[in-house]
């Protein structure tokens, strides 16, 4: 098979260590969990020696707070360490760099849309590793990484990105889309029907999903995966999505500086890829350890979202033992400000969730606050008055008469370099 062919000779030749990390994590993912943190403790050990002879940043940081490395005996002595967050690895990117030599590297540039970008060195062994954790979950559905896939994402500004855009997309047999205009969404729809996955921005396969069923569009046949990733998968999409395209869309969790931190697995359960990573819950927020990264290493970092971690003795019936991530519950973002108090934006999440849960009322929403004292809610759906109703008492109950509010129906959202928020202040404070 000529694609196969292509993927293969393409994978040699920019990750020769990807199918050997496949390998390994298709035999780990029938480890124990009791074997599963026995190699998150001795990869942890390596990173933090390498970590500290090898980056001025945390060589002092672990000096500054007289830590020593050698005490580490489980996971547990990881809390010892300092919290760090993404203005430190773009103020300090230099020193933190580890001074050794890597055969093979690549420049990993995250997207920026929730401030200032961060350009840092990956090496082959750590991009080929991530990479192979996101085989193994389109492993779970039976999808070959050469196979035909529809792709949301990014944007092609230049005339130099857009040729390299063709060039990977051809490589990878995948074809992918722009914008959300009916014309570009319609040829989208037109391509699927041959493809095995769609895969990319969450908004906008709901988007696609939406149009299919309004113009009754024919449903296609060989999927066999859909995968939101980068957003947040709402309530609200499951039903447009399976409805559109015959099965629910999943999810799957990470960053440019973390890895991939989750999966979802068939059963719909996202398990945490122990092997990468080592994840954290805060005060309800995830720090992540990224254990393969060793040209920038990511120890005990703030990602910006809050999460909610499932018992440790949770078992899935897909039978791996990887740990669960109940649920990413939001952004950690912009204040909300009344006319006298301030509020997190996690507010929201918790306003639509709770219409979800209670009213079988999912809502796709975004929120914008222009000024002090005032918000505009806008809905993508028109709802019935009683439905308003419900919606006007769930935000009275969390902003008081704090917080003036108009509710916009049937209207579009703003994106951000092709991101959903679903919050957009425009205070600076």
């Amino acid at each position: 098979m000529i694609r196969k062919f292509i993927y293969n000779l393409g994978q040699k030749i920019r990750n020769p260590t990807l199918k050997k990390n496949y390998n390994f994590l298709k035999e780990t993912e029938k480890w124990s969990l009791e074997k599963l943190e026995e190699y998150q403790l001795k990869k942890l050990k390596e990173l933090l020696k390498i970590a500290y002879h090898n980056s001025d940043f945390y060589r002092q940081k672990f000096d500054e707070q007289q830590l020593d490395i050698n005490d580490v005996k489980t996971l547990e002595g990881l809390k010892s360490f300092p919290i760090i967050n993404k203005k430190d690895l773009i103020t300090f990117t230099s020193q933190i760099h580890t001074n050794l030599n890597f055969k093979k590297t690549f420049l990993a540039t995250t997207s920026g849309t929730s401030g200032e970008s961060l350009k840092f060195v990956r090496e082959e062994n750590a991009d080929s590793f991530n990479r192979a954790a996101i085989q193994r979950g389109y492993s779970w559905y039976n999808i070959n990484p050469w196979d035909r896939n529809g792709y949301f994402w990014g944007f092609s500004f230049s005339f130099i990105s857009q040729q390299k855009n063709k060039i990977l997309d051809f490589l990878q047999n995948r074809y992918r889309i722009f914008s959300y205009e009916e014309t570009a969404l319609k040829e989208f729809i037109k391509k699927t029907h041959k493809a095995k996955y769609i895969h990319g921005y969450s908004s906008m396969i709901y988007q696609t999903a939406v149009l299919i069923n309004k113009l009754n569009l024919p449903k296609p046949l060989h999927l066999k995966m859909i995968k939101g990733t980068s957003e947040k998968v709402f309530d609200s999409y499951h039903s447009e999505i399976k409805k559109a395209f015959g099965l629910d869309i999943i999810s799957e969790y990470g960053a440019t500086e973390s890895g991939i931190i989750a999966y979802e697995c068939k059963q719909g359960n996202m398990h945490l890829n122990m092997e990468g990573v080592i994840v954290e819950e805060v005060e309800g927020e995830i720090v992540i350890t990224n254990l393969q990264l060793q040209s920038f290493p990511i120890i005990r970092y703030q990602l910006g979202d809050y999460i909610s971690l499932a018992p440790r003795d949770k078992k899935c019936t897909c039978g791996m033992n990887h740990l669960i991530l109940e649920e990413v519950t939001g952004r950690i973002g912009e204040n909300v400000y009344g006319i006298h108090n301030t509020y997190p934006s996690l507010y929201f999440y918790y306003i639509f969730k709770n219409l979800s849960k209670r009213d079988h009322l999912n809502l796709n929403y975004q929120v914008i606050q222009n000024e002090k004292g005032k918000l505009k809610f806008l809905l993508q759906d028109k709802i019935d008055l009683d439905e308003e109703i419900k919606l006007i008492n769930e935000i009275k109950k969390y902003f008081k008469k704090d917080i003036n509010f108009e509710i916009i129906q049937e209207t579009n959202f703003s994106f951000s370099k092709g991101k959903l928020k679903n919050f957009i202040s425009k205070i600076n404070e």
